[in-house]
């Protein structure tokens, strides 16, 4: 098994589609990718995929799969970076955490306004939960992340960056997908797929959400990632709630509708330690409002 199996392998799966991962992500023919991913389950004798006409679809092995080649890319980045560090002692590092999901729309301008001012700064890039971003910024592994407001933390500060307005995600040929907005009261009776405690912030918006709308709905499913959640609402025809962010990494078999009336939010912060004092941080803190208006342009 080869690391760029893993890497093939994530990206189809954060793709939700062989066809975009291998154009967008990977630069390289649908084929090729196809074979390679068939190499992959071939030496681990399992189906991790499912092919199906809009996409493809995780199976229970797949998504056990996932958490884990994350995890090892993870620590093969970080040994690159603990390299790099060693063989350029005096250059600055920054560590930027992301929640995932959130480098597509964040990390390039983030990066641009450091580099534009620091051009000889090392950046290091860490992909996790926010609770694990949390931690890490706690512990002094992790300079500045983009995470949820994270409870029982009060060595750390955050700074709004946006609300996210939360949507429903439902199968594209679903009944209610044929509504333009979609109320509580409609979602009774589905089943509903929710989020595991590795989101525990937005665990408690969508279940008090759910309670102030008055209406009793019991999880039939729990996601720990967004392409877990993506999988489980094709697969079992279900519906969840999720921060308007998810709608970038739809596959075509899952669609989104706005709720109707008064739409919960969720916060997308910047967090870090009070007591960092990196003149690198003091600069991405100075230039947050610039950061914010950039993403905003970018996104309309």
């Amino acid at each position: 098994m080869a690391l760029r199996h893993l890497r093939y392998f994530v990206a189809v799966a954060e793709a939700g589609s062989l066809t975009v991962a291998a154009a967008r992500k990977l630069h390289t023919s649908q084929p090729s990718l196809s074979r390679q991913i068939r190499d992959l389950e071939s030496e681990l004798g399992a189906q991790l995929l499912t092919r199906r006409a809009r996409g493809i679809e995780l199976t229970p092995a797949g998504r056990a799969f996932l958490d884990h080649a994350r995890s090892v890319l993870a620590q093969v980045d970080a040994a690159a970076e603990a390299a790099r560090r060693v063989a350029h002692p005096g250059k600055p590092c920054f560590v930027m955490g992301f929640l995932t999901g959130h480098e597509l729309t964040w990390m390039p301008e983030a990066l641009q306004i450091l580099r534009d001012e620091l051009p000889n700064i090392d950046v290091m890039i860490s992909s996790q939960y926010s609770p694990l971003l949390a931690d890490g910024l706690s512990k002094g592994k992790i300079d500045a992340a983009f995470l949820r407001r994270e409870r029982g933390a009060p060595d750390l500060a955050f700074r709004l960056l946006v609300k996210e307005p939360l949507v429903v995600v439902l199968p594209s040929n679903h009944r209610l997908a044929a509504l333009k907005a979609i109320s509580p009261q409609d979602l009774v009776g589905e089943t509903f797929v929710t989020v595991s405690g590795t989101a525990p912030v937005l665990r408690v918006i969508i279940d008090d959400y759910l309670k102030r709308s008055g209406i009793d709905i019991t999880p039939a499913h729990e996601a720990d990632h967004l392409a877990m959640g993506m999988s489980l609402i094709a697969s079992t025809r279900g519906v969840g709630l999720l921060p308007a962010y998810a709608q970038n990494f739809l596959p075509s078999s899952v669609t989104s509708r706005p709720l109707r009336g008064d739409t919960p939010t969720i916060d997308l912060v910047l967090g870090y330690k009070k007591s960092n004092k990196s003149p690198i941080l003091k600069l991405l803190l100075s230039r947050l409002d610039e950061l914010v208006v950039r993403v905003s342009k970018k996104a309309h």
